[in-house]
């Protein structure tokens, strides 16, 4: 009985801890799913560099675009553009 008590607390707070939760934010696109111990960002934004630079640079169009993970805090992965 007492293990299974201690096996459904695990699950529980494990629910807690991984589970994301989404949120839009208004910057043109990007989405953040945020759990306790890590987030994921599909980054979708308006990019704010002035047209003179904009014009020089052949790809950009505009707006950012990647994806950024982080984990207890630290930047692990970003690939933005």
């Amino acid at each position: 009985m007492k293990k299974k008590i201690i096996i459904l607390i695990i699950v529980i707070v494990l629910f807690i801890l991984l589970v994301p939760i989404p949120m839009h934010l208004k910057d043109g696109g990007t989405v953040e799913y945020k759990a306790l111990l890590y987030t994921v960002s599909k980054v979708h934004r308006l990019n704010l560099i002035p047209i003179e630079e904009m014009e020089k640079e052949e790809n950009n169009k505009g707006y950012e675009d990647g994806i950024i993970i982080e984990i207890l805090g630290f930047e692990i992965y970003n690939n933005v553009k």
